[in-house]
């Protein structure tokens, strides 16, 4: 990856050079060139050393303006990495600033030529070699830094989603287990109770078989003791209490009527429709489902819907058991309405109804109420329902969690979506590079093509320089300067052979008259004298002047 970077920055300011020298021409192109390969040989150090980078880089673009395109790419990456704001800024500017003071200190050698050309050619270098590219640098920064923190926020609050919801399964697994402890510890207890009756009946009637009720007793005692030891620690946390407490007559019609009885009084228009037997001959378990879910969405209700219209249904028959609950849109908000709860009673009986083997949901209604319904076998198996996919009951190692959320959760997602934004990333940066190249090509053909062209002047001529270097110098016989200086003229030197009057030479002093240069040549055509003198000018009259 570098290399091809380095490789790609290093393409690019071969064009530039190659561009500025083919149109306008480069001063010492060795020099030049051997600046953009150092300027080349220093790019892959500007991820660990940054600011040195850039700043070395941005004087060797004054230097030699063929290192623009590799400042850009290094102001883009110093600025994309540098967190502070200030910092950043300080850097862009003390490179801008380095550039233009470059420029403008070699141009009468290395650039345009005159001051204030070098100030204009390191103006139009500041720019696109150092603002520009850190100005998207800049925002390319912040943009993957909120990225990364509204992921990681979001991977926060999934996790603590997550652990939410396992500590309300793992609360109503403790609950059933509580519940699990009374209704076993009840039989064992009656057992025991009825076993040691049998011991004192046998004791008489039948006294070889006393020994065989005694070890019942004890083995019920027994088994009691551990079942306490095994989940009489977790009663308190889910046994109920009070006016809840669960019985044998919990889930029957009459429990759920009376629920629905309670929530009238309570000033909630709910009904009851109930199809098929009564649930007194089902398993405990199945019961206690259906009181869970009536009493908990009934509750709800009470929070949130307290004027809404409530039915609850209850649909029985050999296979299953089919509770559902649903409220419609309140006519008013409630004064908890803005409220929202935990979700964890949800959860509770997702996880009681699902250990049975059945189903459950929960979900606003389009009309804006809310429904709650679950479906419980009728005869539920032995074997725990399968956990569902994604779902962890094991909390004690949130590490673990964070790992899978992070890794499971997007590698699989984004494994293709990476390198397809890497590349298009990649692209775009190179377009952009190219297009600063461009722009600062142009720049720097303004410059210099606005330069002035210092063309060498003309020698000046002396005695002892042939008629045809006078000539090239400018000097060119004139007949009117000639017919002027005729009878007027001073003696020609001697050994003169002819005389040259160029008109540049002619000069009005003043008015009437006029100063006139004389060249004169011996016969080999080598100029020997250089004359000045001053003859009458002769004026037209004017047409309104009268003689």
């Amino acid at each position: 990856m570098v290399v091809a970077e380095t490789a790609g920055v290093a393409v690019v300011g071969l064009g530039v050079y190659g561009a500025v020298g083919y149109l306008w021409g480069v001063p010492y192109p060795e020099f030049v060139l051997a600046v953009l390969v150092a300027a080349v040989g220093l790019f892959p150090l500007r991820r660990r050393y940054p600011t040195a980078v850039l700043l070395v880089l941005a004087a060797l673009t004054g230097l030699s303006p063929a290192v623009g395109p590799v400042t850009a790419a290094t102001a883009y990456a110093a600025a994309r990495r540098t967190v502070r704001a200030r910092r950043r800024a300080r850097l862009l500017a003390v490179a801008g600033v380095l550039v233009v003071g470059v420029a403008t200190a070699a141009a009468p050698w290395l650039g345009p030529g005159p001051v204030p050309y070098g100030v204009a050619l390191g103006l139009v270098l500041a720019p696109t070699a150092v603002v520009v590219p850190g100005l998207a640098g800049t925002a390319q920064g912040q943009q993957g830094r909120l990225l990364r923190a509204l992921r990681e926020r979001g991977d926060a609050a999934e996790r603590a989603c997550r652990l939410a919801d396992s500590e309300a399964r793992i609360h109503e697994r403790t609950r059933i287990a509580a519940e699990m402890h009374d209704l076993v510890g009840h039989r064992l207890s009656l057992i025991s109770l009825h076993a040691g009756g049998l011991e004192l009946a046998l004791d008489r009637a039948a006294p070889e078989l006393r020994d065989e009720a005694a070890l019942v007793r004890r083995t019920t005692r027994d088994a009691m003791r551990e079942l306490r030891q095994a989940l009489g620690v977790l009663g308190p946390l889910g046994r109920d209490t009070g006016p809840d407490v669960l019985t044998d007559a919990t889930g029957t019609r009459a429990d759920v009527e009376s629920l629905v009885a309670t929530s009238r009084d309570g000033g909630i228009d709910v009904r009851l429709q109930w199809t098929g037997p009564d649930l007194d001959t089902r398993p405990v378990r199945v019961r206690r489902a259906v009181h869970r879910v009536v009493r908990e969405a009934l509750t709800n209700v009470h929070r949130y819907a307290t004027a809404a219209h409530v039915t609850v249904t209850v649909v029985h028959d050999d296979e299953q058991v089919r509770v559902v609950v649903r409220n419609g849109a309140p006519p008013r908000p409630s004064t908890v309405a803005g409220e929202r709860g935990t979700g964890r009673g949800l959860t509770g009986l997702r996880e009681r109804v699902e250990l049975l083997g059945g189903t459950f949901a929960a979900a606003a209604l389009p009309s804006g109420g809310f429904q709650v319904a679950a479906t419980v076998p009728a005869e539920p198996g032995d074997a725990p329902a399968p956990e569902r996919p994604g779902e962890r009951t094991d909390v004690s190692d949130p590490a673990a969690d964070a790992d899978a959320s992070s890794d499971g959760g997007r590698s699989a997602g984004t494994a293709h979506v990476v390198p397809a934004r890497r590349d298009t990333e990649a692209l775009t940066l190179a377009f952009g590079l190219v297009a600063l190249s461009v722009l600062m090509v142009l720049g720097i053909g303004f410059v210099y093509a606005t330069r002035p062209h210092q063309l060498a002047p003309p020698p000046m001529p002396r005695i002892g320089m042939t008629y045809h270097e006078v000539a090239g110098a400018g000097v060119l016989d004139n007949a009117a300067v000639r017919a002027a200086a005729t009878g007027r003229e001073p003696p020609r030197p001697a050994g003169t052979a002819g005389c040259v009057y160029p008109f540049n030479g002619a000069t009005e002093i003043h008015p009437g008259g006029l100063t006139i240069a004389r060249y004169c040549f011996d016969a080999a055509q080598r100029l020997i004298a250089i004359d000045r003198f001053t003859v009458p000018s002769v004026r037209d009259a004017t047409p309104w002047e009268t003689p």
